[in-house]
C-alpha cells in the first residue's frame, strides 16, 4: 500500500502540461531565432545568394509550425481523458505523430549540417568587411559597425594586414580589441551556444513524445 501511495505522485504527473509548456519553449525559441538582434541584422545584411536568410524563415515558421502541433496534441489528449473520447485520443496521437516526423527530421538535420548556418553568417560578415575594407562604402560601414556592437567584437584577423583602418573607423569607441578573439571566432561561439540549446530542446521533445 505504501509502494502504491509513493507511485500515485508520478502516475498522476500532468504530462499534457509538460508537452504544452515544450510547445511554448519551441514557440519562444523559433521567435528569438527570428526576431533576435544577432539574427535579424545578419539576415537584413545577407545577400540573395545567401543560404542563410532562407534557413532563417525556414527555421522560425517550422519551429512555430512544431510548437503549434505539439500544443494542440497535448490539448486534444486532455480533452480525451476528460471526455474518454477515442476521438479525441486518436486525433491526439495523430498530432504526436506529426510532431515526431518533424521532431527527427529537425534533429537529423541539426547534425548533418551543423557548419552550414555558422558558414553562412561568417560569409556575410566576410563580405560586408572585405568590402568597407576595399572602398570605406558607407552604407557598408554602417552595417559592419552595427554587427560590432552587436555581437561586442572589433575586426578579424586578415592575411592583408590593414585591418587597423578599417577597425577603427566601425568598432564602438573605447572598445580594445583582443588579439586572440576576432568576429568570426565571437560569431561562431554565439551560433554554437544557440545551436547547443537547440539541440537540448530537439532532444527533450523527441524524448517526451516518444
Amino acid at each position: 500500500v505504501c509502494a502504491q501511495q509513493e507511485l500515485l505522485p508520478c502516475q498522476s504527473l500532468p504530462k499534457n502540461l509538460i508537452f504544452q509548456l515544450l510547445g511554448l519553449s519551441i514557440a519562444t525559441l523559433s521567435t528569438v531565432t527570428h526576431y533576435g538582434l544577432h539574427f535579424t541584422l545578419i539576415s537584413n545584411i545577407s545577400l540573395e545568394s545567401n543560404s542563410y536568410r532562407v534557413i532563417h524563415h525556414a527555421a522560425f515558421y517550422f519551429g512555430i509550425c512544431l510548437s503549434m502541433t505539439l500544443i494542440l496534441a497535448a490539448l486534444l489528449s486532455s480533452a480525451a481523458t476528460v471526455q474518454e473520447s477515442q476521438c479525441f485520443t486518436a486525433m491526439g496521437f495523430f498530432c504526436f505523430a506529426l510532431a515526431f516526423c518533424g521532431l527527427i527530421p529537425a534533429a537529423c538535420w541539426r547534425y548533418t549540417h551543423s557548419t552550414e548556418v555558422e558558414d553562412s553568417m561568417m560569409d556575410v560578415y566576410d563580405l560586408v568587411y572585405e568590402e568597407v575594407r576595399r572602398n570605406a562604402s558607407s552604407f557598408r560601414r554602417h552595417e559592419l559597425t552595427a554587427i560590432h556592437e552587436a555581437f561586442l567584437c572589433c575586426g578579424k584577423h586578415s592575411p592583408f594586414g590593414d585591418t587597423a583602418n578599417v577597425e577603427g573607423k566601425t568598432c564602438p569607441s573605447g572598445q580594445v580589441r583582443d588579439a586572440g578573439q576576432d568576429c568570426l571566432r565571437v560569431i561562431q561561439d554565439f551560433l554554437k551556444k544557440h545551436m547547443d540549446f537547440v539541440s537540448t530542446l530537439l532532444g527533450i521533445a523527441i524524448g517526451f513524445t516518444v
